[in-house]
């Protein structure tokens, strides 16, 4: 009687072992590394402080521009390119060399100036586009009336 009690004793255990193992493999299949999906795209949002309306030639405005992403991936980068269509003027970082138009700059920080000084005696238009190494992208009207 105790050898059949202990072969169902051992029965039961393999019973209960075969499932686990079953699930445990089912699981180790079913989330193998090539499936695995990080999100790195996350889109961003703007926040640009009020300039003034007005510019006199010669003129220097500061643009206070941040970065907003809905979540942060470490490796995304930010760049600027910046179209003048109306007047003239000089679009620059800091003390940086000015920007040209329609060509790419990455930028280094999420919360930065940009100074743009006026070389015109008329009004002024220009659009600044921020994109992101994953294609998001938010454009920025500026238009500023002549002062004299």
């Amino acid at each position: 009687m105790k050898n059949i009690k202990k072969h169902i004793r051992k029965g039961l255990g393999l019973l209960l072992i075969i499932p686990v193992m079953i699930l445990f493999e089912l699981g180790l299949s079913s989330c193998s590394a090539d499936e695995i999906e990080i999100q790195q795209n996350f889109p961003f949002e703007l926040q640009v402080m009020p300039i003034p309306k007005d510019i006199a030639n010669g003129e220097t405005i500061e643009i206070r521009l941040k970065i907003i992403p809905i979540k942060n991936y470490s490796e995304t980068q930010y760049y600027l390119r910046y179209f003048q269509f109306d007047g003239d003027g000089i679009l620059q970082y800091f003390e940086d060399p000015p920007y040209l138009p329609n060509d790419s700059y990455q930028l280094t920080q999420k919360e930065f100036r940009l100074y743009y000084t006026s070389k015109s005696t008329v009004s002024q238009s220009f659009d600044v586009w921020i994109y992101d190494s994953f294609g998001n992208e938010k454009q920025i009207s500026f238009q500023l009336n002549s002062k004299d």
